[in-house]
């Protein structure tokens, strides 16, 4: 098979004839159809995060099975798949009570700590193929398709997590990126009083209202905390779910909240920022991170866009040999919404 493979921390990929995978018990084989590329990928390509290499990066697949390995009943061949992104036990308490994101046992992730999805295929543990449900056209959109396990999950957790109402003002920092856009469109979809997208560059807040924000706030000129005030008529906004997680946006979005705000980080920058503590108790402002989905939140994210409750936005595509150029517009912070490669 085909593969870009990663041989050392920030080299260029590397595109070679590998042998095709053979499934062990409880593996199975698929042929990817796509694999997308989000920032999430591209910490990875970056060396940004730790990987044994070589390594073949990514996770966010549309795949066909085409082998299973002893013991697997799951699945067979034939069956459309997307992978979960996180190497979970499946027994401990977390992962019982469908918290897998805080697995004891946790193993690594695909694409880091096992082989991923820049190849024609892809091994995996059988159950980390979720198989696709009826009503999504994996064959003729596989690039989007493929981005639904993160780009889309990711954002239904976060409704949840930061218990977002109907009544609510959200504000998403990072918003023309691949997971903001499509936490926009999310937010809006869970019927938000009102969505506001930021972003330092104001050339993707057009695909940001187009998604479903109500505003747009170019946050280059500094003065966010002040401009979101301004369009919540002086009452703040009632979460801030951030995608960047610096230290001035953080304590932007914990400024910005109005009584009983939220504020949900996501972002890896591990920046440590301040805030006022009369603030958080004379608001009862709330702090939460957020890593991921679970499993049972991805196979729902599969549904509601098999449903037509909303759709991801991939603005670019390419094939597997210039996987180098898409990450380079990655690096640059060029994509809007979500890339993919998608296999000849």
């Amino acid at each position: 098979m085909k593969a870009m493979v990663l041989k050392a921390r920030s080299a260029p990929f590397v595109l070679e004839n590998l042998p095709d995978p053979v499934p062990g018990a409880g593996e199975a084989v698929a042929k990817v159809l796509a694999c997308g590329a989000g920032l999430t990928i591209h910490h990875a390509r970056a060396g940004r995060v730790p990987i044994e290499y070589p390594r073949i990066i990514g996770h966010e697949i549309t795949g066909e099975i085409v082998a299973v390995g002893q013991g697997v009943t799951q699945l067979k061949t034939g069956d459309p798949v997307t992978a979960y992104f996180y190497l979970t036990c499946g027994e401990c308490r977390w992962c019982r009570i469908n918290r897998e994101t805080l697995c004891e046992r946790f193993g690594g992730y695909i694409g880091r700590d096992v082989d991923g999805g820049y190849a024609e295929y892809i091994r995996l543990p059988a159950r980390n193929f979720l198989r696709l449900p009826e009503g999504l056209d994996w064959r003729g959109k596989p690039a989007e398709v493929g981005v639904i396990c993160d780009a889309i999950a990711t954002p239904i957790k976060v409704v949840r997590r930061a218990r977002l109402q109907p009544a609510d003002t959200v504000a998403v920092f990072g918003a023309g990126g691949g997971l903001g856009v499509h936490m926009t469109m999310v937010a809006r979809w869970a019927r938000a009083k009102k969505v506001i997208a930021v972003d330092t560059m104001a050339s993707k807040l057009e695909t940001c209202l187009k998604a479903g924000a109500d505003a747009a706030v170019d946050a280059s000129g500094g003065r966010v905390v002040e401009q979101l005030m301004e369009l919540t008529g002086g009452e703040g906004i009632d979460v801030a779910i951030d995608f960047v997680s610096s230290k001035s946006t953080l304590e932007a979005g914990a400024r910005a909240l109005a009584k009983g705000g939220r504020l949900v980080t996501l972002g890896g920058n591990s920046q440590p920022f301040e805030l006022d503590p009369s603030q958080l108790l004379r608001k009862e402002i709330e702090v939460l991170g957020s890593r991921y989905a679970t499993r049972q939140e991805v196979i729902e994210s599969l549904e509601l866009v098999a449903r037509g409750e909303f759709f991801p936005i991939v603005t670019e595509k390419a094939p597997l040999e210039k996987a180098e150029a898409i990450h380079e517009r990655l690096d640059q912070g060029l994509v809007t919404a979500r890339a993919a490669l998608v296999m000849s």
